[in-house]
Formats: structure tokens, C-alpha cells, sequence
């Protein structure tokens, strides 16, 4: 069994576990799926939108297929949760990230 079927039957056991969301949007990312990816990123903003570590990539993911706007508004809906949860390590990456993107 590969990763992603592991990843998949974890799922079908608790699909509203954030970390296999996420897991599963990562594994279809390197496997270079990325409507699959996002899919599953997005599913995780649904059930979890606290789970910060989501919004860099799934940002990054957007921006990375064109669509710059959308994806600072990610950024942005990031960058607004981590200082929420007084993340400062993960608001720093966000804010870099979004930096980063809006200067290109």
C-alpha cells in the first residue's frame, strides 16, 4: 500500500481528521495533482479553518496556478487567524509569503 492509499483509508475511517486532510493535499501536491490538492486543502478550510498551517499552502498552491488575487486573500484570511491564535512563528511566514507574492 502507498502513501496515498494509506492517506485514503485513514480518511475513510475519520474524514474529518484535519492532519489527513491536510496530508492529503500535500501528497496529491507532490504528486503534481494540484486540482486534487486543492480540493482537499479546501475541504480542510471547511471543517477546520483553524488549522494554520493550511492557508500557506493552500496560498501558495493558488498563486503557483495564476491567480494572484485570490491567493492574498488567502494569505490575508491567514495572516488573520494566526495573529487570532497568537501564532507568531506562522503569522511571520504568512506575511513573508504574501510579501513576497505581492512584489512579483
Amino acid at each position: 500500500m502507498n502513501r496515498l492509499e494509506q492517506l485514503l483509508a485513514l480518511y475513510e475511517q475519520n474524514p474529518d481528521d484535519s492532519f489527513v486532510l491536510f496530508a492529503l493535499g500535500k501528497e496529491y501536491e507532490q504528486l503534481g495533482q494540484d486540482a486534487e490538492a486543492e480540493r482537499w486543502y479546501r475541504r480542510l478550510a471547511e471543517t477546520d479553518p483553524d488549522y494554520l498551517g493550511l492557508w500557506y499552502h493552500l496560498a501558495a498552491l493558488v498563486a503557483r496556478t495564476g491567480r494572484k488575487d485570490e491567493a492574498l486573500a488567502l494569505y490575508d484570511e491567514g495572516i488573520r487567524r494566526a495573529r487570532a491564535a497568537g501564532d507568531q512563528h506562522t503569522l511571520s511566514e504568512l506575511q513573508n509569503a504574501r510579501m513576497n507574492l505581492e512584489i512579483e
